[in-house]
């Protein structure tokens, strides 16, 4: 066995008891937001002296829980090709794993959220994807609005408020399935505010 095994084993065994952690609190966060770090390990299975060990507090969970959300972000812009498919289609497909993501993760998000805002606060490497995605509608003639930090705010902003509809509101027309039918409302919404009359894909 190599020098340096024993480490290695610690460290993967430290990474499996965070990720389980992580796991449960998402768990029991969503039927309680006030449950203690003691009740979380308890649905992890683990020693609540473990749980202290890798989250010394609820504020420091909870930041970690920002950084799962941040890795499903980013996983989302790869999905929806943000750098390489066409700029109004990678829209389309981003908005609807958003919202896919706001459905399974409704809670945590809620628990993350910074108060002036409302929203999951996101990593440079999220805010990244989505200014690229932005600058790529701009190049292709698809929205007229030139800054990108005001895209995406914008953006963020309808995605938030598309969420908040009630299912039968008259705003979600006709679209197929409720995730459909937000992400629709959501993308024409943000191509007509950035983008003018121009006409734009169908999906």
């Amino acid at each position: 066995m190599s020098a340096d095994a024993g480490p290695r084993r610690l460290r993967a065994d430290a990474e499996r008891s965070t990720a389980r952690i992580l796991a449960a609190a998402e768990e029991v966060l969503a039927v309680d937001a006030n449950a203690t770090l003691e009740r979380i390990a308890d649905a992890a299975g683990l020693a609540r002296a473990t749980v202290h060990r890798r989250f010394s507090s609820r504020k420091v969970l909870l930041e970690a829980l920002t950084g799962v959300l941040n890795d499903r972000y980013l996983r989302g812009l790869d999905q929806a090709r943000v750098a390489t498919a066409p700029p109004v289609a990678a829209l389309y497909r981003l908005t609807e794993l958003l919202f896919e993501l706001k459905v399974g993760s409704r809670a945590i998000m809620e628990l993350t959220a910074d108060p002036a805002t409302r929203m999951t606060p996101m990593s440079p490497e999220v805010t990244a994807g989505l200014e690229l995605l932005f600058r790529r509608l701009r190049e292709a003639g698809e929205i007229t609005a030139t800054d990108t930090a005001w895209c995406c705010a914008l953006y963020l902003a309808v995605v938030h408020e598309a969420a908040r509809l009630p299912t039968d509101s008259p705003a979600l027309g006709t679209a197929a399935g409720e995730v459909g039918a937000r992400a629709d409302l959501t993308y024409r919404t943000v191509l007509a505010a950035l983008g003018g009359d121009r006409p734009h894909v169908e999906f």
